[in-house]
C-alpha cells in the first residue's frame, strides 16, 4: 500500500510541476509611468522661484509604447509642505491662467507628490509641441514655485 502512496505523490507532483502556464494572472502595467525605455525629447532645469527650494531636471519622452510622459529626476526638490504644488507644462515660463479661454497656454498634468523621480501622463491626443516649459504652481497660496524651459 505504501508503494502505491508514493507512486501515487510523485504522480501528483509531476503533474504540478509539468502544468501549463496559461491560468497565471497576467501583469499589469502600471499606466502612470513609462514601460521598457524612456527616449527624452526635450529637457531643462528648474529654476527655483519664490525660496521654494525647486532644483533638478523636468525632461519630456516617449515610452517603448509610444506614450508620452513628463518625468522628474531623482535630484528634483521643491516645498511640498502645502501639498498642492500642481504641475503645468505652459507655453512661457510664466503662470498666466485663462479659465474664460480654458487656458489654452496651460496644460495641467497633477500635483507633485514628492521629492525625486515623478512621472506625469501626457493625455493621449495631446501635442506638447507649443509648450516651452514646465511649471510649478503653489495653487493654495498662488505664486510659482518654479519653472523649467524644456530645450
Amino acid at each position: 500500500m505504501k508503494k502505491v502512496i508514493v507512486l501515487f505523490y510523485f504522480a501528483f507532483l509531476g503533474l504540478v510541476a509539468c502544468s501549463d502556464d496559461k491560468d497565471k494572472d497576467p501583469v499589469i502595467q502600471d499606466p502612470t509611468k513609462p514601460t521598457g525605455a524612456f527616449n527624452v525629447q526635450r529637457m531643462g532645469n528648474f529654476i527655483d522661484q519664490n525660496g521654494a527650494g525647486s532644483s533638478g531636471t523636468a525632461s519630456l519622452g516617449i515610452d517603448s509604447q509610444n506614450q508620452e510622459f513628463l518625468e522628474f529626476g531623482s535630484g528634483f526638490n521643491t516645498a511640498l509642505a502645502t501639498g498642492t504644488v500642481t504641475v503645468f507644462l505652459s507655453t512661457s515660463d510664466a503662470f498666466m491662467a485663462d479659465p474664460g479661454n480654458g487656458n489654452p497656454d496651460l496644460l495641467a498634468l497633477g500635483v507633485v507628490r514628492s521629492a525625486g523621480i515623478n512621472y506625469f501622463p501626457i493625455p493621449q491626443g495631446t501635442s506638447t509641441e507649443k509648450y516651452s516649459h514646465v511649471i510649478l504652481w503653489c495653487g493654495s497660496v498662488g505664486i510659482p514655485f518654479g519653472n523649467a524651459p524644456l530645450n
